[in-house]
């Protein structure tokens, strides 16, 4: 059985409107996955809209606490990493800047298998904006995480491959 999700207490699915999860096998090991979540240089390459990130303190990698401003889902958001077990899970929580009331926890779950990874994402949202886009688009943010994770597995195993040669 894969691990559970640490949610805050007023994030938590049940007490969120939006909640969705998202799964798939990856041929490559944990680590490769790790390194690419955790470096916000890489995300460009497999995040879907985002351009850029920015981390508030100092650091060239995420770590727990770190604060980091991007656009996700076409916002201009500020979000704080949450949990943080090297190799195996991370977290961040915010928002965006446009809608203050409006927040999300982003989780991720990365679990050695037989042939490199099984990787798990699980998000709930909560406020107006997130429910907005929603009602315009009601499967938005799952299949924006769908490309995600399938960007991400591409990535990761060019990665694998690449540094087996």
């Amino acid at each position: 059985m894969y691990e559970a999700i640490k949610w805050p207490q007023d994030m938590t699915p049940s007490r969120s409107p939006i909640h969705f999860t998202n799964e798939l096998e990856v041929a490559a090991c944990p680590e490769t996955i790790w390194s690419l979540l955790v470096d916000p240089a890489a995300w460009p390459s497999f995040y879907p809209g985002v351009e850029h990130v920015e981390l508030l303190d100092g650091h060239r990698a995420l770590r727990l606490g770190t604060q980091f401003e991007t656009n996700l889902a076409g916002q201009d958001v500020y979000a704080s990493v949450q949990e943080f077990e090297p190799v195996t899970r991370i977290a961040w929580g915010g928002g965006p800047k446009a809608s203050p009331e409006s927040r999300a926890y982003h989780a991720w779950i990365i679990t050695p298998t037989a042939n490199g990874s099984h990787l798990w994402t699980e998000e709930t949202m909560q406020g107006p904006l997130w429910i907005e886009i929603a009602k315009q688009a009601p499967d938005i943010f799952w299949r924006t995480h769908e490309n995600l994770l399938e960007d991400l597995a591409k990535v990761a195993t060019q990665h694998s491959r690449s540094s087996t040669k």
